[in-house]
């Protein structure tokens, strides 16, 4: 069963940056995970809905929701089954918790990680 699992979230002044990691394991076969799109969610504090922020396919194609384009990059580690989210010149906005979601034969998503963007 693909798992996988967030790390990265810390406490930033804003304009400042963060990357955030996404460990995915759970593979059955080599060069599984370069099967898979992988793709960044945000949730606001207090917000039960969840946004997409960023989505990288198979194919390489990316995506950014219109808020964080030119700030967030999308990147995908094939060595080491990872995916990362660049994040530069935040905002307060940008506080909350973010999800990794995994998509391809099987579909995982984990358990967040908390960015908080304040002085």
């Amino acid at each position: 069963q693909v798992q996988v699992e967030e790390s990265g979230g810390a406490l930033v002044q804003p304009g400042g940056s963060l990357r955030l990691s996404c460990a995915a394991s759970g593979f059955t076969r080599g060069r599984e995970f370069s099967t898979y799109d992988m793709a960044w969610y945000h949730q606001a504090p207090g917000k039960g809905e969840r946004s997409l922020v960023a989505q990288i396919l198979s194919s390489g194609d990316t995506e950014y929701a219109d808020s964080v384009k030119g700030r967030f990059t999308i990147l995908r580690d094939f060595d080491n089954n990872r995916c990362y989210l660049q994040m530069n010149n935040l905002k307060p906005d940008d506080t909350g918790m973010y999800y990794c979601h995994a998509s391809g034969y099987h579909r995982a998503r984990g358990q967040g990680t908390w960015v908080t963007v304040s002085s």
